[in-house]
This record gives C-alpha cells, structure tokens and sequence, in this order.
C-alpha cells in the first residue's frame, strides 16, 4: 500500500479509518526510520485537518474560506489554524510519540474556540493518543514562550497544519525574530537546562541502560543544537550530526514497537528485541550503535555551546575594547603553548607556521599542550590535523612517545581533548586497535563507562598516583592499555597482553620496557583477585604473586595500576578495605622480592670526549660545552626528507664549584629549553694532568618552541650565572609574570623521599613532581642553600612528570645523618609545594 492509498483509506472511513490505516503503516516491513516517520506524520497531518474541517463546520456561524485539496491544510475558518510544534511540528512521529498541537486563534470568539478545541481534542483521546496541547493567541503564545523555554523551544518547530495560514505564518515570523533578539539571554539559559538534564540523567554514550531522549548526547541536545543554529549565533559541526540524530530515532521506534508503549529508556530486557527489530546482530552491537550516535551529539554540543560563548564574550567586550583602540577593530591574542600550537580566544589553535603535512607529532604535541593548559582543541584545529597530518612512523619518534605520556598524565582535562580527536578520527589512527574497544559497553553493573572511556579514566586517576611510582610513563601507558583486549575472544588479560607488546614497540619502548607493559597488562587483576580471593598467610600465594611480577618496580607500577583501574570502574570496585588487603599483599611480595634487589651499579667510565672537555675546563677555570644534535632514525621507505631532531645533547665541563647544578639549570630555564634528562657526575682528572676534579653534566635537551639557542650564547650566560652577574630567578619570575595563569589541571602535590640503602656512599634524594620551567634551578637553589653537594645525579622526564634521583653528601664527603636527610627531604617538598 502506498501513502497515499494509506491517506485515502483515513479519509474514507474517518477515526477508524486513520486508525486502521496507521496500525497498517506501523506494522508494514516495507519501510521504517525516516519513511515511515514522514508518512505517519503526513496520515496524521490529514486526519486532524478533517478533524478540522468537521468542527469548524459544526460551529454556529463560523465565517468559513474556501476549501482546498487535503482536507482544507492550507486554508480555512478565519483566525483559527491548527498548529504542529515540537517533534510533530519537525514532521517526525515515532509510533508512539505525542502529537504537540496549538490551537491558534485571533482571539476574536473565545467561546467558539473554545468549543473546536473539545472537538479536535477528544476523537484524539478516544483513540488513545497522547497529547499535547494548547489554546493561545499569538500573543499569549509569544509571552508563555517568553517565560518558559520549553514552549519556546517547540514553537520554533512550529508548522501549519489546517485553518488561517497567515495566523500561523505571522506567529512562525515573530516567533523566530523573537528568538533570534533574545538569543544573548536565552542561550545560557537552554545551556544552563541541557547542563541540569545531564546531571540527573547521565551520558546517554556510557549508560547500559539509557534515555534516548533525556541523557547528554541524546534527542534533546539534538533539538537543542536546532535552536542555537536558528539564533544565527552559532552553528553546530555539521558532520555526522543528522545521521546521528536519525539513527537515535530510529532506535526510538524500534523501542515502542517492541514494547508498545511510549517509553525512551532502553532498558536491558528489551535490548535483544529491539536489536532484531533493526536487523542487528546482538545487543551489544545495538549498544554501540547508540553509543556513537550520542558522542556525535554530545561533542557537537561542547563544540557548539564553547562557540556561543565565545561569541556571547566577544559581543560583551568588543564595544570597550573598540573605545579603548580608537574604533579600530581588535587584534586577537595568541601565545604559544608549544611548537606549532598557540592559545587564541580561549582555545589551542595551530600556530599559522604549523605544518601538520609534515609534522606526524603534531596532533600529539597539540593534544598534551591543551591538556596541561586545561584548554579545548579547537575544531578547526583537530580537522585540519585529520585531513593533512603525516601517519607516525614505526617505531613513534621519542617527541611522540613523551608527548602521549604527557596527554595521559594532564588529569581530568585529559577525557576532553582525547574525545575531540577521537571524534575526528585521530585516535584511531594514532592507535589503530583502539577501533576494537571504542564505544564497546561493558555489562557489568560495577563498570560505569564503556571500555574506550574506562581506559582513559584509568589514565585520569594514575595521573594522581604518579608520584608513588619511578617509572610514571609506563604506569600511564597501561593505564591506557590494560583492558585493550576486551572484544577479542577469550581472556581479555592475555589477548590484551599480546596486543600491548605489539603497541608499545611501535610507540617506540626498548625491549625491557615492553616486558613490563606486558606484564602489567597480563597481570592487572592479580593484585586485587589475589588479595580478596586467596589466602595471604600461605607463603605460596605471595611466591606465586611474586614470581609473576618480577621486580620490585614492577610490583610498585602494578600497585598503582590496581588502584587506578578500580578507581576508574566505579564506587564499588575499591575501597578502603580492598585498598588494605591490596596494601598487605604488597607488603609481603616486596619482602620476597627485597633479596633479589640488584647492587648499585658501578659508575660508567667517561668518553674520551668527555675526559677531552674535562680537562680543557679545568686548564681554562672556565665552562666549557658541546652540543650535539641528535636524529630520529626514519626506514628508508618513509623517509622524505632529512631525519627529524629528537633533541640536543648537551655536554657541559665545569671546575668543581659551589652554585653548578641551579647555574646551568636556570640558564637552560632562562633559554626555553626543557631538560628532558640530565646527569651530574664528578670526574677525576687523569694524573698526568694535575690533582683535581671537574663537574661533568650529560643532558638531553628541546626547546620549547622555536629554534635552540646558539652555542656561544649558553657559555656566556652560564660564565655569568656562575659568577653572579646574571638574575637567573628575576628573570625567570619577570617570565611568568607576563603570561596569564591558566585554569587547567591540578597537578598531584610533589613527593620528595629519602631512598633507604640506596647507595652506601651517598643519600639518595627522590623527587617525583610535576615538570615546569625552572624546576631543575629551583631544587639546585634548595640543595645549594642546604649545604650539602651534589655527588650525582639521574634527572628524567617522562612526559609531563619529572622523576629526580640526587646522590647528596655532607661536605667531607660522607652520606648524610638520618634526621638531616629526612629534614632535606621536607625543606625539598615545601620548595616544590610553594
């Protein structure tokens, strides 16, 4: 049967008719989504514009126009038209959705109105539709859309469907205009409402059993981006957004034709008969299908509501900012954050020097840079980089690798940025098995997030337990890592372990490293199934657990990772007590593990360039130094070009003197070159040489941004650190002050331990805390004025955590007393704290 044969078949034999000829279109398998919500609408459209035509003509003295084809839907009794707002009013029915009608009228016979209105309404109710309506002049429309924005939101839908086309017309017009003038005020107002409705309903992409209409991502942010498109103020990314939207509608009727009631929840039992109902394999695949829908929805709404903002911002200031540059029209500030990336208006933006064609870090640098400062990717931005940015070679450059470590290790902003690049692709290609985990549901009712979100607010929660670990790049990596099994057959933990291996060689770890990233993958239920499932009294337990781990900083990476990962599956995966248990089971496996721990390594002999600039330091009595470039080796096949700087190494030769260790950090501070790691050793001149000794300083270093400094001019400002004569702190303060504070992430409070038997010619001082320009010149200042000297040094930085290592003695040269090394070690974090 055609539509119009459905239509015929309603206007041949009236209420019954249409009810019958509806029951035929819900039920027909020949067409379903948009067709057969168009067609429904169109059957019901007919119907009530009979309904109508038979009311009007009953009333008495009702002044009547001409009648045309359809049952009269263009034209009809003067100064009443039957209106379509909301869903309806879009054209739109699911089976069981509610007609939203408007009476509209000039006001001119309120008791005639009155009297259509019972009849329009009740052969609707008799058939057991649900409805929505109301009575109103175009005034007391426009004033109820004035005060509430639910019906103003509906009558933006408003379409005309019998009656006085010009009443319905006039009120389209003045509606939007109104719409459109009270947009600066409305907008935070619709804003303010979705933000409350995800609060109470949760996000439609995580929710196993999720509100199609209500939850953030879902059918109501869709209706909500139609409106701030028609402010004009602001418009949603386009892409993929309407077959989102249809997609959720079509889920929708599904629903209410499985269960026959008008209902928006999916709700579990009902899961499987809706899935057969779309010609989907299973429940799951259903899920997933839902769940990608509302990401489209829920980051084209951040996209969308940061744009208003932005708008609404620049409206409030350009006025005073016009009167202050003389009606001259404003310059938009933009300050670097990293290479190729700026902040501008509030975003990270690509610098207008990036080149993402042949930059492959370049989404990853500008991903870690927004994170760290709290700040969005901007959409222009993360498109660009989609459509032109080089793949990564294999294996990752080092840049690649830290910068990744950096994005995971930012905190909470972490989950926006990386879902700004996922909804572009990006993470996809980055890490091509991360395809299988995105948007896969876990049904567990422990599990709050789907897998891909769980992976990532495990990242997010070992960002806060970074100072407990030596090796925080590894714990974040398998944060990210050690469900990426899940959706392959059989045990997640094995799969996932093969499958790590795989990743963190290509992201570019040694062979030692991705040892232990598999082992922490394969083994990250052991700690928590083995602590509340066995019996931590029989020796054999704790031997196995210990067998398993290996190493003592495996044991301490897989602790945190423990933690983490049940921190990131909801409130009632940890707990105090299994926190404890955990705690214990720790406890007992480090004691088995302490007798294997490896004796302190013998210092490395020196290079016979560094003996050389050893020795003419000490002749000169000045500094002397060495840079040297280092080049990410690139396969022959990929290669386009030269090989890429990975970074400097610096090679630095001093006389043994107070002040060395915060001089040459804060010149590298002063020059914007970030210390991706550093050694300090003292070097023993050969005997043919003279008595003495000489500070040798090995350090790889990056600038910032821009271009590295030359060498002449590092010497001459190290000469003048180490002499006095150059404000290292001032400047470095004058610095700071001319950048704004930026919001972003609360980093962890810095950690500062004494390392007990470490060494048995030094104390150990370990310092774990956050990287930041001129952290390096801050510790040596505090060591300096301690009193103590620095006898080596073992400085790395794993993204954005820095993890220290200082080997201090008394100034005779012995390691230091208990109470004065654990006093250093409190004046050390109070520095860092402050």
């Amino acid at each position: 049967m055609t539509g119009t044969d459905v239509r015929n078949e309603a206007d041949d034999s009236g209420p019954s008719g249409y009810a019958a000829a509806r029951l035929r279109l819900l039920t027909e398998g020949a067409r379903s989504g948009p067709p057969r919500r168009a067609a429904l609408a169109e059957l019901t459209d007919d119907w009530l514009a009979g309904l109508f035509t038979a009311a009007a003509g009953e009333g008495e003295g009702a002044e009547r126009l001409p009648q045309k084809g359809g049952g009269g839907r263009r034209e009809g009794m003067k100064g009443v038209s039957l209106v379509a707002v909301g869903g309806y009013g879009r054209g739109e029915l699911s089976p069981r959705s509610d007609l939203d009608l408007l009476l509209l009228h000039d006001g001119s016979d309120p008791g005639a109105v009155a009297a259509l209105a019972d009849r329009l309404w009740y052969p609707v109710w008799d058939l057991g539709l649900a409805l929505d309506h109301s009575v109103r002049t175009p005034a007391e429309a426009r004033k109820t859309a004035g005060e509430d924005l639910k019906v103003q939101l509906g009558l933006l839908d408003a379409r005309h469907l019998t009656g006085d086309l010009g009443l319905t017309a006039g009120l389209r017009t003045a509606v939007l205009a109104d719409w459109r003038n009270q947009a600066p005020k409305r907008l935070p107002e619709l804003q303010e409402l979705c933000a409350d409705r995800a609060e109470r309903q949760g996000e439609l992409q995580y929710l196993l059993e999720p509100d199609l209409k209500e939850a953030r991502g879902g059918l109501r942010d869709a209706t909500a981006l139609r409106a701030v498109a028609a402010s004009w103020l602001a418009d949603a990314p386009r892409e993929g957004l309407a077959d989102a939207r249809r997609s959720l509608l079509d889920v929708r009727d599904a629903l209410h034709l499985a269960t026959g009631r008008a209902t928006d929840r999916l709700a579990l039992q009902e899961q499987d008969q809706v899935a057969a109902e779309l010609g989907l394999l299973d429940a799951d695949t259903l899920l997933r299908q839902v769940y990608e829908s509302a990401r489209v929805i829920s980051y084209a709404s951040d996209v969308t509501w940061r744009e208003v903002g932005r708008v609404l911002r620049s409206r409030a200031v350009r006025p005073r900012l016009r009167a202050m540059l003389g009606g001259g029209k404003p310059v938009t500030e933009r300050s670097p954050l990293a290479e190729g990336v700026v902040e501008q208006d509030g975003e990270v933006v690509l610098a207008r020097t990036a080149r993402p064609e042949r930059d492959p870090v370049l989404p990853l640098r500008a991903a870690a840079a927004a994170a760290q400062a709290g700040l969005p990717l901007s959409l222009h931005a993360v498109r660009r980089m989609a459509a032109t940015a080089r793949p990564l070679p294999t294996p990752w450059p080092a840049e690649a690798r830290e910068q990744l470590v950096t994005l995971l290790g930012s905190g909470r902003p972490t989950v926006d940025v990386w879902e700004a690049l996922e909804a572009e692709g990006l993470i996809s290609r980055i890490l091509p098995d991360w395809e299988r985990v995105r948007c896969r549901p876990q049904r567990n009712a422990v599990h709050i997030w789907t897998v891909d979100r769980h992976l990532i607010e495990t990242a997010v929660c070992a960002s806060e337990l970074t100072r407990r670990v030596s090796r925080p790049d590894l714990l974040l990596v398998s944060a990210l890592l050690h469900d990426i099994g899940k959706g392959w057959p059989g045990d997640h933990s094995v799969a996932g372990e093969i499958i790590a291996k795989d990743v963190a060689a290509r992201i570019g770890f040694d062979r030692a490293d991705v040892a232990v990233l598999s082992t922490l993958v394969r083994h990250h239920l052991l700690l928590i199934e083995t602590a509340t499932r066995r019996d931590l009294e029989d020796p054999a337990t704790v031997r196995s657990v210990a067998e398993a781990v290996g190493t003592q900083s495996t044991l301490e990476l897989l602790h945190a990772l423990t933690e983490a990962d049940a921190l990131a599956t909801g409130p009632a995966a940890w707990s105090s007590w299994r926190g404890s248990l955990v705690a214990d089971l720790v406890r007992r496996v480090s004691a088995v593990l302490a007798g294997d721990a490896p004796e302190e390594p013998e210092p490395a002999a020196p290079t016979a360039e560094q003996e050389r600039l050893a020795i003419e330091a000490f002749r000169t009595g000045s500094p002397v130094l060495a840079l040297r470039a280092q080049k990410e080796p690139v396969p022959e096949e990929e290669a386009s070009g030269p090989p890429e700087p990975l970074g400097v190494e610096l090679l630095i030769a001093v006389p043994d003197q107070p002040a060395v260790l915060p001089a040459v950090a804060g010149v590298l501070a002063v020059h914007r070159l970030t210390v991706r790691t550093a050694e300090l050793s003292a070097l023993s001149l050969p005997d043919d040489v003279d008595d003495g000794s000489v500070l040798l300083l090995n350090w790889r270093v990056a600038a910032e941004y821009g271009s590295l400094p030359q060498a002449a001019r590092l010497r001459a400002d190290l000469v003048r650190a180490l002499d006095g004569s150059l404000d290292i702190a001032g400047r470095l303060a004058e610095r700071d002050a001319a950048y704004p504070r930026r919001r972003g992430w609360v980093a962890p409070p810095p950690r500062v331990t004494v390392a007990p038997a470490a060494s048995r010619h030094a104390t150990v001082i370990e310092v774990r805390t956050q990287d930041a320009p001129g952290l390096l010149y801050r510790i040596g200042m505090a060591l300096e004025k301690a009193g103590v000297r620095v006898r080596s040094m073992h400085v790395s930085t794993l993204g954005a955590n820095a993890v220290d290592a200082f080997y201090v003695t008394t100034g005779a040269g012995a390691p230091l007393p208990g109470p004065d090394a654990n006093s250093l070690a409190r004046v050390l974090e109070e520095t860092l704290r402050g």
